[in-house]
């Protein structure tokens, strides 16, 4: 029995809600609990640069944030950039958040300075934004083109934040998510190429 666009679409859209809802809640009861009963104590499993220990927050940084205010502005631009991704193929989105979890993780790691915590999904929310900026220029069809303008103007000023900025903000984890991004735009767009 064939299924109508309509109800693929619709199955579709559901499953992209659901992914992105179970992250965002996950941020929140976690959070909330970090913030109520453990009084932060969650935030020393962040990423701790050249530790072995800190190792772990790569896995676990993207999950915790510095309070409320930090959790609220990165909620929002992860919800509409994780979609973004998701818009051509929800399988991207996994794609998309391992390689970026893994390049930004180890390059904070790796280079930031060795007595700071980083944590937040900032990290995510900047290899959102690579992959979709660059994904035009690797994948060249219209609507990856397209994906890529409409998020240079709407979200274009926050490769900015990439740069050395003030003190507590986690430039590293946004150059590197970025750069994380990127790659995971060159090698989606390689795959598609070979695999059409």
């Amino acid at each position: 029995m064939s299924h109508s666009p309509n109800n693929n679409l619709s199955r579709e859209l559901k499953k992209q809600l659901t992914i992105l809802g179970s992250f965002v809640s996950i941020f929140w009861v976690t959070e909330l609990v970090d913030i109520f009963i453990l009084k932060g104590r969650l935030n020393q499993y962040g990423i701790r640069p050249q530790s072995l220990i800190g190792l772990r927050g790569i896995l676990f940084a993207p999950f915790l944030h510095g309070g409320l205010p930090h959790l609220i502005s990165n909620t929002v631009p992860f919800l509409v950039l994780g979609w973004l991704v998701m818009l051509q193929e929800t399988s991207d989105f996994w794609i998309v958040t391992a390689i970026t979890m893994l390049v930004g993780g180890l390059g904070v790691w790796l280079f930031a300075a060795p007595s700071s915590v980083h944590i937040g999904a900032s990290i995510l929310i900047f290899g959102y934004l690579g992959f979709l900026l660059l994904r035009g220029y690797f994948q060249r069809n219209f609507i990856s083109i397209f994906l890529s303008v409409v998020v240079a103007f709407f979200y274009g000023g926050l490769v900015l934040g990439v740069l050395p900025s003030a003190p507590g903000i986690s430039w590293q984890g946004h150059l590197f998510g970025f750069l994380g991004g990127i790659l995971a735009a060159k090698l989606i767009a390689s795959e598609k190429r070979n695999y059409p």
